[in-house]
C-alpha cells in the first residue's frame, strides 16, 4: 500500500501560539497529535478558551484511530474534554500527562474516556501507523517526541523540546533514538528566531533557591499549574532554607495532589502545608505557590494583586516571583498584574530582570542539531507564529533540506507526501472555536462581533408599544442607552432618536399586522443612520416591541 500518499493536516498551532493539534492520514487511518487550547486575546471579550475546529475529524470519525499526547501542558491537552465529547477514540499519553488529563476530564465530568499511559520505546499500533514515544526535555517532566512508522517511511514529531544536559527531572532528550533516513521531520519552532542555546532548567533552580534564601519575608511563586518541575524546585529550595510551602489555586492544588500520588513530586521533608497554616508561621518561614503567571483574571495571583483574595493579601516584605514568560498576547495583562503587585507593596521578580524562568523550547543551535541528526527528506516546522515557521524553514534550507520539500503550513492546509514529492492539495476547516462557560461558538458566530460593538460603541434599546390587533405603533418609542453617551446632557438626542424610530415604522406602515421583522429591520436601519450622523458612533441597536 505504498502507492498512497501521506496527508499532513494541521488543525491548530501553526501560525499561532497554542491550540496545538495535528492530524496525519494514510489510507483509511487518521491519527491525531495533541489537542490543546489557546488562551484568549484581549479582543476575544469574555471568552474563556479557544480550541481547534475539529469539523474534519467529526466528518471522518470512523477513520480516527487514536489521539497521541506529547506532554501535559494545556496548549497540548486542554481541548481534550471538548474533543472527546465528540469523538470516542483512545488517548495515549506519557504517565504525567495522563494524570493531568484525568484531572481535567474529572472537572468536566467526562467519565468514559479511554486514556492510556504509555512508556517510551513501546510502540502503539493505530491502523497503518506505529507510534513510539521518545523522551525530550521541556519544562514539564515526561515530555515526549513521537517516532511514527508508516508504509512510506519514518516520521519524527519532536513535540515541544529543547536539548538540556542538566534537566530538572534528570531525563535528557533521547537523541540516540533519532536516526538518519527520516521521511518527514515536524519540529518545534517556537524559538526559531532566538540565537544560540536555551539555558538549562538548573539555572532557574539556582535562582529560585537564592531568592528563597535571602527574601526577608514571604515568597510567592507564580507559575503554570502544570509546571511540575518548577514546583519541585520550589519545594527543594524551601526545605533547604526552613520554609513551608502553601499551594493556592484550584488547578495547582489538584495537580500537586496528583503529582504527589504518582511520584512526580517528592516532599521528603514534609514542607507542603495547608493554607490555613499561614497564620501560625512567621513571614520568613513561608513560600506560597500560586497560579496566575499569565494574568488570568480569576487566578489567585491576580486577585492578590487586586487586593480581593479572600485568604491572602500582600504584606510588607513580600517577594513575588513570576516564573513564566508571558504568552504572546498576554503581555499587557501580565504587566498590569506586576504593576498592581508593586502598588500593594511587594517586590516583584520576573523574567526581564531575574533568571527566574527559562523557556522550554529549542533555540536555533538546538534546532540545527535536530535537523542534522534526522536529515529529513521533507520538513514541516510546527508550533509557532508564522514568522517562527519561516525562520525555521530557512534554517532547514541552510542545512540542506531542498526548498521544494520544505513546507511552512498554516492551520487547515492539506499537505500530501509521497516518497518522491510533497504538495499542498487543499484545505479543511481549521478556525477558532470559542469556549465561554458551557457554550461553544464558531468563528462565524455574531456573539463576539456584538461584544466588540458593545465594548466600542455601547447599546441602544428602542421600546416600541404596538397594538396587538393592527400592528400599529401607539406612542412615541422609548429610547434608552448604555455605554453609548452620558445620560446627562443628551436628553434631546434620545428624544430625536425616538422620533427617527417612529418615522421609520410609520413611513410605509407594516405589510400586515404585527410584522416584527419589518419593525426590527426598519428601526435598526433608520436609527443606525441617524445616530451615526449625530455622533459618528455605531452602537448595537435592539428594538423591543411590546404588545398591547
Amino acid at each position: 500500500m505504498q502507492n498512497q500518499p501521506l496527508r499532513v493536516i494541521p488543525l491548530g498551532g501553526l501560525g499561532e501560539i497554542g491550540k496545538n493539534m495535528m492530524a496525519l492520514e494514510y489510507g483509511q487511518d487518521i491519527i491525531v497529535i495533541d489537542a490543546g487550547v489557546m488562551f484568549p486575546e484581549e479582543d476575544m471579550l469574555g471568552v474563556d478558551l479557544v480550541i481547534p475546529d475539529i469539523t474534519y475529524l467529526r466528518e471522518n470519525r470512523e477513520r480516527v484511530r487514536a489521539i497521541f499526547i506529547t506532554h501535559g501542558h494545556e496548549d497540548h491537552t486542554g481541548a481534550l474534554p471538548y474533543v472527546l465529547s465528540a469523538l470516542d477514540v483512545p488517548v495515549y499519553a506519557p504517565r504525567l500527562a495522563a494524570g493531568l488529563i484525568n484531572v481535567k476530564l474529572k472537572e468536566h465530568r467526562i467519565r468514559k474516556a479511554r486514556v492510556h499511559e504509555v512508556e517510551p520505546g513501546k510502540p502503539v499500533i493505530a491502523g497503518d501507523f506505529s507510534v513510539e514515544f521518545f523522551r525530550v526535555c521541556h519544562s514539564i517532566p515526561d515530555a515526549m517526541g513521537l517516532a511514527i512508522r508508516t508504509p512510506l517511511g519514518l516520521i519524527i514529531h519532536t513535540g515541544d523540546f529543547k536539548i538540556d544536559h542538566t534537566p530538572a527531572d534528570g531525563q535528557p532528550t533521547d537523541l540516540g533514538h533519532l536516526g538518519r533516513g527520516v521521511l518527514l521531520l515536524m519540529s518545534d519552532s517556537t524559538y526559531a528566531e532566538v540565537e544560540g542555546y536555551t539555558p538549562s532548567e538548573q539555572v532557574v533552580g539556582e535562582a529560585l533557591e537564592q531568592v528563597i534564601a535571602v527574601a526577608p519575608g514571604r515568597v510567592m511563586v507564580a507559575t503554570f499549574a502544570s509546571l511540575i518541575a518548577r514546583i519541585q524546585q520550589v519545594i527543594d529550595a524551601a526545605a533547604l532554607h526552613g520554609r513551608k510551602v502553601c499551594v493556592v489555586g484550584r488547578s495547582m492544588v489538584d495537580n500537586v495532589k496528583m503529582a504527589l500520588d504518582t511520584g512526580y513530586l517528592q516532599d521528603p521533608n514534609k514542607v507542603l502545608a495547608p493554607t490555613r497554616a499561614l497564620g501560625n508561621l512567621k513571614p520568613h518561614q513561608v513560600v506560597i505557590m500560586t497560579t496566575g503567571s499569565q494574568g488570568e483574571p480569576t487566578s489567585a495571583l491576580v486577585r492578590i494583586a487586586n487586593g480581593d483574595h479572600k485568604e491572602i493579601s500582600i504584606i510588607p516584605g513580600d517577594t513575588v516571583v513570576i516564573s513564566a514568560s508571558p504568552i504572546p498576547g498576554n503581555e499587557t495583562v501580565v504587566s498590569r498584574t506586576i504593576d498592581n503587585l508593586y502598588r500593594q507593596g511587594a517586590e516583584v521578580l520576573y523574567d526581564k530582570i531575574a533568571t527566574v524562568h527559562v523557556h522550554g523550547h529549542a533555540s536555533r543551535e538546538e534546532l540545527k542539531i535536530m535537523l542534522n541528526i534526522t536529515r529529513p527528506t521533507f520538513f514541516v516546522p510546527v508550533h509557532g507564529e508564522y514568522r517562527h515557521l519561516i525562520a525555521h524553514s530557512r534554517l532547514a534550507l541552510e542545512l540542506g533540506v531542498p526548498e521544494e520539500n520544505t513546507f511552512a503550513l498554516e492551520d487547515g492546509d492539506v499537505l500530501e507526501i509521497t516518497k518522491e514529492e510533497g504538495r499542498i492539495v487543499g484545505r479543511v476547516p481549521a478556525g477558532h472555536i470559542y469556549v465561554d462557560g458551557l457554550q461553544l461558538w464558531g468563528m462565524e458566530s455574531v456573539v463576539l462581533r456584538d461584544r466588540r460593538t458593545l465594548s466600542r460603541d455601547g447599546i441602544v434599546v428602542v421600546i416600541l408599544t404596538v397594538d396587538k390587533t393592527t400592528g400599529q405603533v401607539l406612542k412615541l418609542p422609548e429610547v434608552v442607552s448604555s455605554g453609548f453617551v452620558e445620560p446627562e446632557g443628551h436628553t434631546d438626542l434620545m428624544e430625536r432618536a425616538a422620533q427617527a424610530a417612529l418615522k421609520a415604522v410609520d413611513h410605509k406602515g407594516p405589510s400586515h399586522p404585527l410584522d416584527w421583522s419589518y419593525l426590527t429591520v426598519a428601526v435598526k436601519e433608520s436609527l443606525s443612520a441617524f445616530l451615526y450622523e449625530e455622533t459618528h458612533q455605531r452602537p448595537l441597536i435592539i428594538p423591543v416591541p411590546v404588545e398591547i
